[in-house]
């Protein structure tokens, strides 16, 4: 009994040393754990005990929190509730950044404020070793001011996958065989901003934002980040066994192939691949279908 009672523990241990060695970090985070003010810290109020929190814009000030590690890969998501009513001109951003001048990768989600009554846009991005200008925009399906939705940004070796809820709204795929550079070297962190921009942000700078609506806020709760933090075990972000390098996540499902077509077939009102006044040769990865 005492035998079988060591071997046990040394078994559990064991195995929890494996796991702890491979495994990736993956728990739902909180902001205090996990992400530090980057801007403005009299604009960001922590509410339910740091499980949400508060963004505040005013003619003083925006605000801007970041992740306290960066990430090679994986999954980042948040649940957000964007600025009510007449928010043209502000911009709440969501985004993956490599924090690097002349060679940074972002992964975008910008989401567009506009006039009362008219939909929200959400516009997306890739910076890839410091190449940009891949704008793509969706007028959402619903309001996203009126309650919380879930926000996603799935990165692997294959595809980059930007998901509203359950829906994907643009894939971009890994054509380095194309010569076009894709963001795999660098770790990036977790950001998220709410900022003045109306020189650009609502009808190309048209619609000025009404301080008299000031403030503005911006709620966001659910933090969940998984993905491999840096610095981490040397072999964890190209090891095929995380999740989501798996088979199941090198392209979309059928049911998300099907959402696929109809965000795209319904709700993008701007992509830069067909954008003929800027590209007059096609860019050689918008060649690629899904």
């Amino acid at each position: 009994m005492t035998t079988f009672y060591h071997f046990t523990n040394a078994r559990v241990l064991f195995l929890w040393v494996l796991v702890s060695a491979v495994c990736v970090w993956g728990r739902p985070a909180t902001f205090v754990q996990d992400f530090r003010v980057a801007w403005a810290d009299s604009h960001i109020t922590q509410i339910d005990q740091g499980r949400a929190i508060q963004l505040k814009l005013d003619q003083n000030s925006g605000c801007g929190f970041a992740s306290k590690a960066k990430y090679m890969f994986g999954r980042v998501s948040m649940k957000i509730k964007l600025v009510p009513g007449d928010s043209a001109g502000t911009v709440t951003a969501f985004y993956l950044n490599s924090d690097t001048d002349n060679v940074r990768d972002e992964l975008d989600f910008e989401f567009l404020g506009n006039r009362t009554g008219q939909p929200y846009t959400v516009q997306t991005n890739v910076f890839a070793h410091g190449k940009g200008d891949r704008e793509q925009r969706v007028n959402l399906w619903f309001d996203p001011s009126a309650d919380f939705h879930t926000y996603s940004i799935m990165w692997n070796h294959r595809h980059i996958v930007f998901y509203v809820d359950d829906f994907p709204i643009r894939v971009y795929k890994n054509n380095e065989r194309r010569g076009v550079p894709y963001p795999k070297m660098q770790a990036m962190g977790v950001y998220s901003t709410l900022w003045e921009a109306d020189d650009w942000a609502t009808r190309g700078g048209l619609e000025k934002i009404d301080w008299s609506k000031a403030p503005f806020y911006a709620y966001y709760k659910d933090f969940d980040i998984e993905g491999c933090a840096v610095p981490g075990p040397a072999n964890c972000a190209s090891n095929p066994r995380n999740w989501w390098e798996g088979a199941e996540y090198q392209a979309l499902n059928a049911i998300e192939a099907r959402r696929y077509r109809w965000v795209r077939m319904n709700h993008v009102i701007y992509d830069y691949c067909r954008d003929k006044s800027r590209y007059p040769l096609t860019p050689p990865e918008c060649l690629a279908g899904i």
